[in-house]
């Protein structure tokens, strides 16, 4: 590719990808850059790049990394006679940048350490790499002892077997350890500065998992890590060093000694929470936080267990909460409080509960004051992030794990007194302001909202027999100013405790009146708010409102068309609620008074959109329509007894005609046939057998459908009937199982045909659905299915679409093949718990055996060659099942076809033996019957040759990435 002294090519194709020039030049050279990293020249050319005083230091960097992945993963290319020659090349060019750029010098420490891993014969690794760069290359010898513990943990990118790498874990590191304290020390102890150099706590934190702790704290490193507290320089390193110490100590019997060495040193550093509060470094302030929060993690079982000792650690945690302006440190504490009440709620720390109950109720207070809103900079008071939209939902996201907090103070010191802290609260904002609240001017409104939050967020935490604060706020809530914060705030509040409502009858109309006029509220948050209030009011209170369905009716009918899609929802689920409450023989009359006006609605917007047929707007409101339609067919369903009319599924079949009209006049809008698919899927889920008078209309909706439109919905729809009605379901007669056996069987024709057509990746979707319908097939049918005709064709297609690299698709068709194979075994992926008959399970076994043997060979390729080029790793457990499953069915066939898939693999892309070490490997599984055990033989093999010759190395940045590989 390039030699030695000409690497100009390497710096021409970095040039382009930080260049703007055309995206096919670009691509041109990514290519390129790729291929080189991978290639046998990388080795002398990176060197050369690093030696050459003209070369750019992004070049340098570039080199750096690329030698990094050669170490890594491509060492088998040097002969072993080589590598004490590339060992001093690495410490040649650790010499020369000792004193930087830093990335480069940490890159070739990660290089020289990944090389002292595999060259398992270099025995002195400390001691020559510490004399050939000296003492006056301290920060590059720290570099390296800190990436060592690091690159040997992460040892399993590296080809090793996991003998040879815990042999070498254990000379590097744990025979290592004493003699890296003593460098350490040393260090420390060298000068001031040395003392005080981050890169030393660095180094300290890298070790804490090898040196023993109680070594750490006795030694004059603890007095290293305190003092880089007090220097600017050093204090993140210092704050990571001491969070690491903290995290070895976690067994706090193990480690009381430790505990009680550190805690005193620890408490020491509380005045630098005020101290970093007033200097307004809200970077700073958080890693202070850490401090005390992550020792608070670390040991909450002390802090349980010794009160009296440990409470000046939850004073300086809460403190850390108290003085966190910006607001961005407080979010370090949440896990120390959840895991705390988890503590500390336990009947055998009740003590404990009583002695920090102040504090929980401090807390409280605190956390209801950071929840308040900022001020408006602005004349816009509504704009209180200067337009800043990302640090608003920051804001909201980080308010509701707040709200978190105050339910785990609930848990501690009672709902009551939570409630009451802000029942006293929003009376303290109607004593001081409310008589100065405006139309248009609320002051100080913050301070209402704020308390308004915390009793939404406490909401789960309230028994419905709450008797004493709640009918006080509801009163006090329903008559909130009409600010749009307030008013939101407000609504969204009563939303959460309409179970309340439900046992205080008395209490429900205020509050229905004070949602329903929300629904003309200029702001279209507060009418999402009464949307999603009114869902909950529908729900819990369905049996309150059973009467009123008329007069909601009219409401509702009339708001409908001014809410945003997503509120009409909303509001269609607590409607439907209260029409699902209805006498039975009411049923059909309820359901035409509010679907009608939708059918309506539909029938206008869909010759609208036929009308328009670019007008893809009309096309969404038409499936918005339908799947409002299907949100009162899933929550009307009334039971009726098998001798009684279904007056839902009468309706429903009112509605089957319709909504086949829509799928026939919009045959390729997806939007509005997943919407039909939804509906129909919902009416089998709904009426279950009771939907037995409308089935066979339904089933021939659902065939024509998926043969017009060719989408999976119809396939997915198809699977609710096939679950319902299978053979085992007492409610089912033998027949209409058969019937609707063959009813899938239609449609897998109809896949197969589209298949035979169309290439898989042109139907990925269809595929995933079908896989879906085929799995429940064989789940609820496998004595028709595995012996029947049509499972050849089925497996021939799901291997076919093995070819696809999207994650869905491809998981649902190895899942398919799993457990279609599983009847090759003896534990079958069956859904029933009885054993079935033998004869049946011999034929379906006898079946699977020969399908693996006419194409097993295959299938095999397809999996493997997918595990190391194609597949996303989030699918690798599927495939690696499949062929464990292969083992089991056929051992010794399924050893051959992997022998024969790799003999098909690119010539120079397997190591020397490596190919008969994996084979004798698994052939020694297949003999002893650990067929579980190949599994992870297959992994490391499939992982290796991924990461070697497809995965993009480090160094190319992500100017093109790619969607299915993650960078090594």
């Amino acid at each position: 590719m390039v030699g030695v002294d000409n690497f100009g090519p390497v710096l021409a194709a970095l040039s382009v990808m930080q260049s703007n020039v055309a995206r096919n030049q670009k691509n041109t050279a990514h290519t390129y850059l790729e291929n080189f990293q991978k290639s046998r020249d990388a080795w002398t050319v990176t060197v050369a790049m690093l030696s050459s005083p003209d070369s750019a230091t992004e070049a340098k960097l570039f080199a750096a990394t690329t030698l990094k992945g050669k170490i890594i993963y491509d060492l088998d290319q040097l002969p072993r006679e080589q590598l004490p020659s590339l060992r001093e090349s690495l410490l040649s060019l650790l010499s020369s940048y000792a004193n930087g750029p830093k990335p480069i010098r940490t890159t070739l420490c990660v290089c020289l350490a990944n090389l002292a891993i595999q060259m398992i014969e270099w025995n002195n690794v400390l001691e020559l790499v510490g004399s050939t760069l000296g003492n006056s290359a301290g920060d590059c010898v720290l570099d390296f002892l800190t990436v060592l513990p690091e690159e040997v943990t992460e040892g399993r990118k590296i080809n090793l077997s996991e003998e040879d790498l815990e042999r070498r874990t254990k000379e590097l590191l744990e025979e290592n350890s004493g003699r890296v304290l003593q460098l350490l020390v040393s260090y420390a102890q060298s000068s001031a500065t040395a003392a005080q150099n981050p890169h030393l706590l660095d180094c300290i934190a890298s070790w804490t998992r090898e040196i023993p702790a109680s070594d750490i704290v006795k030694s004059p490193l603890l007095d290293a890590i305190i003092n880089g507290f007090s220097v600017d320089a050093s204090f993140d390193a210092a704050v990571e060093c001491i969070t690491t110490l903290y995290r070895e100590t976690r067994d706090v019997d193990e480690s009381i000694d430790v505990i009680q060495a550190l805690y005193p040193r620890v408490l020491g550093l509380q005045p630098l929470i005020k101290r970093i509060a007033d200097e307004e470094d809200a970077e700073k302030f958080k890693s202070a936080t850490r401090i005390f929060s992550e020792a608070g993690e670390a040991w909450v079982v002390l802090i349980a267990r010794m009160p009296a000792e440990f409470r000046r650690l939850v004073e300086s945690i809460l403190e850390c909460c108290a003085r966190d302006v910006d607001r961005e440190a407080i979010s370090a504490t949440f896990y120390f409080w959840a895991d705390f009440k988890q503590m500390i709620t336990v009947e055998k720390y009740a003590a404990a509960r009583t002695q920090y109950t102040p504090l929980f109720a401090q807390l409280v207070d605190v956390m209801i004051k950071q929840l308040e809103f900022p001020s408006a900079s602005g004349t816009n008071e509504l704009d209180l992030f200067d337009g800043d939209r990302q640090q608003e939902e920051n804001f909201r996201e980080f308010r509701h794990k707040m709200g978190d907090v105050l339910k785990d103070c609930c848990e501690v010191i009672s709902v009551t007194q939570c409630l009451s802290k802000t029942f006293d609260l929003i009376k303290s904002w109607i004593g001081m302001y409310a008589s100065q609240a405006t139309q248009t001017s609320v002051p100080h409104w913050q301070e209402l909202e704020a308390p308004l939050f915390a009793i939404r967020a406490m909401g789960k935490m309230v028994p419905r027999d709450e008797d004493s604060v709640m009918r006080q706020l509801i009163p006090l809530m329903v008559q909130i100013p009409d600010h749009q914060k307030l008013r939101f705030q407000a609504i969204m509040a009563l939303g959460r405790y309409t179970e309340w409502t439900a046992l205080h009858p008395d209490y429900l109309q205020p509050q229905l009146q004070f949602i329903v006029s929300a629904f003309n509220h200029e702001s279209s948050e507060v009418r999402e708010a009464a949307a999603l209030a009114f869902r909950y009011f529908g729900s819990d209170c369905q049996q309150l409102l059973q009467h009123e369905v008329q007069n909601l009716h009219g409401f509702y009918d009339s708001v409908l068309d001014k809410l945003s899609p997503y509120s009409q929802e909303e509001l269609s689920e607590g409607a439907s609620c209260v029409v699902a409450i209805q006498p039975k023989e009411n049923i059909y009359s309820s359901l035409k008074l509010y679907c009608d006006p939708i059918v309506d609605r539909l029938k206008q917007r869909a010759a609208k959109a036929q009308a328009e047929p670019t007008n893809k707007a009309v096309q969404v409101q038409v499936a918005e329509t339908i799947r409002l339609l299907g949100i009162f067919v899933s929550n009307v369903n009334p039971y009726y007894e098998s001798t009684e009319t279904n007056q839902a599924v009468i309706y429903s079949q009112e509605l089957l005609p319709v909504l086949a009209q829509v799928v026939s006049a919009f045959p390729t809008v997806l939007p509005v046939l997943e919407c039909v698919g939804r509906c129909w899927r919902a009416m089998v889920i709904s009426f279950r057998a009771g939907i037995l008078p409308m089935l066979p209309d339904l089933a021939r909706e659902l065939a024509l459908g998926f043969e017009k439109t060719r989408q999976g919905c119809f396939l997915w729809a198809t699977g609710a009937v096939l679950r319902e009605f299978a053979l085992d379901n007492e409610h089912v007669d033998t027949g209409t199982s058969r019937a609707v056996y063959e009813f899938f069987e239609q449609q897998a024709f109809a896949f197969l045909k589209i298949m035979d057509q169309l290439p898989p990746q042109d139907l990925p979707d269809v595929i995933e659905d079908f896989f879906h319908l085929t799995e429940d097939a064989l789940i609820y049918g496998h004595d028709q299915f595995v012996p029947s005709a049509i499972c050849t064709p089925i497996f021939t297609a799901a291997l076919s679409a093995l070819v696809l690299e999207q994650e869905h698709p491809l998981t649902r068709t190895l899942r398919f093949l799993e457990d279609l194979l599983s009847y090759g075994t003896e534990h079958p992926h069956s859904s029933s718990f009885e054993a079935g008959s033998p004869a049946a399970a011999a034929k379906n076994k006898s079946s699977i055996k020969a399908l693996v043997s006419a194409q097993g060979d295959s299938l095999v390729q397809r999996v493997l060659t997918g595990m190391m080029f194609s597949f996303p790793r989030d699918t690798l457990q599927e495939a690696s099942s499949v062929l464990l499953l292969l083992f089991e069915i056929s051992p010794e066939q399924t050893a051959n076809w992997i022998k024969h898939t790799l003999e098909m693999l690119p010539q120079g892309t397997i190591r020397a033996g490596e190919s008969e070490k994996l084979l004798v490997a698994v052939h020694e599984k297949v003999q002893n019957g650990q067929t579980q055990k190949i599994r992870a033989l297959i992994r490391d093999f499939t992982t290796s040759y991924r990461r070697r010759h497809v995965a993009p190395r480090e160094g190319l940045g992500s100017l093109m990435p790619r969607p299915q590989e993650q960078t090594v």
